[in-house]
């Protein structure tokens, strides 16, 4: 039975999603508790001492004696030092290879909030139960007779704010945070990976036992807890560390050294005594600590690990939709100096919408980008073009000076506007956003096209429509020029990538047989699979002729669409958004010939 006002009002706050009122958490209280044991045991120790000061200096009116180092042999003083010197060259590494390799950080210098983690409402409201957890784990335990959670894994790509949530739970906890990278506890001597674990949950039942909790945090995990051999192999880098791990995440309720102390004294007392007369040890008091392991590779993790008792919730962090990069984006360009045009809402929209795929970390940096590119041209904020220019960069790299020949311009202008061609007129739901014949990495032209909305799956027509737009380079040379040239090979490994997906994974094709169910040997792909079979490998073939075949004809069709977009290639090397569509519509309406009309059909 809940027995007070506060005890209730933890209670009925523990699953809310907004955090514990500071001063009536059981946190607060042992940390309160702890603080005032504290001062009284410094007041025991001092009391005497400053009383018996104060006693002597008045008897004696006199103030302290002296201190008189007695004079020695200068001639052993240089061989002392040395031996100094050389038992702490040697000694010194060995003595401090166990010791914890963890950064504490305080509440107060931590900067993150949980009103500073954007686009990730789930996992935040996640976060923040567990955090009431935490902070009424006293109360949840002996009202509800529930178990607090020991361990939380966040797991998800990379830059999703896995650490930057851990930081705000500590920080609105007011807790200590003990920040580690698991490969700092790897150690060149053997055994001292396993002390360095034991140390650092060592640390963290201190300072939970001494301020009410303690958040441990370990930056990739699976560095440290991957999953073990074969039971015939033991190995300190795999088996021993994990044995060391899981043992220490049962560790929590490890009474301190000087409660072991009192312990095998009251056993000695009790060898003495009968056994009605015997004394009992107190039950060594609960280690109030929750440890956040991060990490992105989550299924090599040991299965042991992720039991609950140990591991007891995952928490996944996903790349943000849309609503969540715009989200993000308004919380970052809060703090960026930029134009006023970004600040209309459509032009937040568009770059929520271009962003697709982008983490926060890497909606960040492309704001930081934007920044030097504005500082490039002179400017001191970010504007439109900034932006466009920072993600150009970002995606498809840095354009480089390369002198083509004529020829080679006008072949390379040729296959690009050939994809930009099929995709407008197949290309439904895409959105083209670059057209370019400028060396960029390997890539001596491309042509950038993504969806308008953001899509988890996509149909049989779609994934037919992606190979022709793949086959649109080959087929604008060979209309052309008779044949095509040797920058086919990328399209034509995506369109038989794609082609395999369909016939051998996603049903499309005439067998329903799955091969990514057969076990694959050597590393081989669902390529390799499908091509090693005679009858899988002729469908393939087939789907790849008839596609081309199709994106062939098409562009036979709108011969002058190509054309128009190859001549705006060879005059200013890159077409960007809205200038492709410009360019398609001015080719429609030069024509005469009622394309804009027959493409916009062939579109939807």
């Amino acid at each position: 039975m809940v027995t007070n006002e506060t005890g209730r009002a933890a209670l009925r706050a523990i699953g809310q999603s907004s955090v514990l009122e500071s001063r009536t958490t059981d946190v607060a209280r042992a940390r309160e508790r702890s603080r005032r044991s504290r001062l009284r045991t410094a007041a025991l120790v001092l009391l005497p001492i400053f009383v018996g000061l104060s006693v002597r200096a008045a008897l004696t009116r006199e103030g302290l004696p002296g201190i008189h180092l007695p004079a020695g042999d200068a001639r052993y003083l240089p061989a002392f030092v040395l031996v100094v010197l050389l038992a702490t060259v040697l000694v010194g590494p060995m003595l401090g290879a166990g010791r914890s390799p963890h950064v504490l950080y305080r509440p107060s210098e931590i900067d993150v909030r949980f009103s500073d983690v954007r686009g990730a409402a789930m996992m935040v409201d996640e976060a923040v139960k567990t955090l009431n957890l935490f902070l009424a784990h006293k109360t949840f335990t002996e009202e509800m007779g529930g178990t607090s959670r020991r361990a939380i894994l966040f797991e998800g790509p990379p830059g999703t704010g896995k650490t930057h949530l851990a930081k705000a739970m500590a920080a609105e906890g007011g807790v200590p945070f003990l920040f580690v990278s698991a490969s700092a506890f790897q150690s060149m001597y053997y055994g001292q990976t396993n002390r360095k674990l034991r140390s650092y949950f060592k640390a963290l039942r201190k300072y939970a036992r001494s301020e009410g909790g303690a958040i441990g945090f370990i930056e990739e995990i699976d560095a440290i807890g991957s999953a073990r051999a074969g039971m015939g192999v033991r190995s300190e880098g795999v088996s021993g560390v994990v044995n060391e791990l899981l043992v220490q995440l049962q560790s929590f309720d490890q009474p301190p050294v000087s409660r072991r102390v009192a312990g095998k004294l009251v056993d000695a007392v009790n060898a003495w005594l009968p056994a009605h007369r015997q004394l009992r040890k107190p039950p060594p008091p609960h280690a109030n600590i929750l440890v956040i392991g991060a990490t992105n590779r989550a299924v090599d993790l040991d299965p042991a690990l992720l039991r609950p008792g140990r591991f007891d919730r995952k928490i996944y962090f996903d790349l943000p939709s849309r609503a969540a990069r715009r989200e993000i984006l308004d919380y970052y360009l809060a703090k960026k100096a930029h134009e006023p045009e970004l600040d209309e809402d459509a032009k937040r929209e568009s770059l929520a919408a271009m962003t697709i795929g982008h983490s926060p970390v890497m909606l960040e940096h492309l704001l930081d980008e934007a920044l030097v590119w504005a500082l490039r041209r002179g400017g001191d904020r970010l504007s439109w073009n900034d932006l466009q220019q920072a993600k150009m960069a970002e995606q498809i790299g840095l354009g480089q000076p390369v002198e083509y020949t004529e020829q080679e311009r006008r072949a390379i202008a040729t296959h690009e506007s050939g994809h930009a061609t099929v995709a407008w007129l197949v290309g439904k739901g895409r959105k083209l956003d670059v057209l370019s014949i400028v060396k960029r990495g390997t890539a001596l032209g491309l042509l950038l096209h993504s969806d308008t909305e953001e899509r988890f799956t996509r149909t049989k027509v779609e994934i037919e429509a992606l190979v022709q737009i793949a086959f649109g380079g080959m087929a604008a040379e060979e209309l052309f020029f008779g044949a095509a040239g040797s920058g086919v090979a990328s399209d034509l490994k995506a369109a038989t990538d794609a082609a395999c997906q369909m016939v051998g994974a996603l049903g499309m094709g005439s067998s329903l047989v799955s091969l990514e169910a057969v076990e694959a040997v050597g590393g081989r792909n669902l390529a390799t699979k499908v091509l090693a079979s005679d009858s899988a490998r002729e469908e393939v073939e087939e789907v790849l002729r008839r596609l081309k075949s199709a994106a062939y004809e098409m562009l036979d069709e709108h011969r002058h669409v190509v054309e128009a977009l190859r001549d705006a290639l060879l005059e200013r090397h890159e077409l960007v958004g809205d200038e492709i569509l410009d360019v398609i519509a001015d080719a429609g309406r030069g024509a005469g010939r009622g394309v804009g009309r027959r493409g916009a059909k062939a579109a939807s």
